[in-house]
Parts: structure tokens; sequence; C-alpha cells
């Protein structure tokens, strides 16, 4: 059982290797980051 279990894990780590999948929330930025909530500033203000 723990055999077939690393198996799998590995199959699993060649395959994305081979073919990633595309998750695009991993790189959706989805508003401000900290930096700017820091700053105190708006976005439109210069």
């Amino acid at each position: 059982m723990n055999f077939l279990t690393h198996l799998i894990g590995y199959v699993a780590a060649i395959r994305e290797f081979v073919a990633p999948t595309y998750r695009p929330e991993r790189y959706y930025m989805r508003g401000p980051g900290p930096a700017c909530a820091r700053r105190g500033t708006s976005l439109g203000a210069h």
C-alpha cells in the first residue's frame, strides 16, 4: 500500500512536469497588496 502511494505520487509529479496544469488563481492578482495599504494613498492621487 505504501509503495503504491509513492508510485502514484511519482507518476503525478512526472505528469505535472511533462504537461503542467494551468491554474489562473495562482497568478491572478486580486487587488492592491499590503504595501499599497501601508502607504495610505488612494490609487488616483499623485
